[in-house]
């Protein structure tokens, strides 16, 4: 069964500040994201520091556009967490996303969310194994698998 899009979601708790707040690292890992997940990207990534008058939200935002939508995050400078959002109307490795995430960024948890979207009704085919999840993972864990 397709679906319209694929809508995968991180909260990342603890990464590390020096990478989240350098600019040069999430330009590359949001280059190694595409790659990693079989995208194209259309244009270069916008990434801009933003809320500097509020420190408890102040750090980098990332738009990457890609053919089959688009790539967001914000990294917040003060305690490194980082909210990072893939969607797209074409299929993608979900593991293979975490990993490059965990290997990037290094966060000490990551929350993964991800939804099937689609404004029809459809009934998933039978034995399908697509389905929203939403579970907290500690990254020790997935570094050592």
């Amino acid at each position: 069964m397709e679906y319209w899009g694929y809508h995968l979601i991180f909260d990342c708790r603890a990464c590390d500040i020096d990478k989240i707040t350098n600019r040069d690292v999430i330009t590359k890992f949001v280059k190694a994201l595409v790659v990693g997940i079989d995208m194209k990207a259309y244009g270069e990534p916008i990434i801009e520091h933003f809320a500097t008058h509020d420190p408890n939200a102040a750090g980098h935002s990332l738009l990457q556009l890609i053919e089959t939508s688009s790539i967001t995050g914000h990294f917040v400078d003060k305690n490194g967490d980082a909210y990072l959002d893939i969607f797209s109307c074409k299929p993608f490795d979900l593991e293979t996303a975490r990993q490059i995430v965990v290997e990037y960024f290094n966060p000490e948890q990551v929350r993964s969310s991800f939804f099937v979207r689609d404004a029809r009704e459809r009934s998933a085919a039978p034995g399908s194994s697509l389905k929203n999840w939403d579970v907290w993972t500690s990254t020790s864990k997935l570094q050592n698998n």
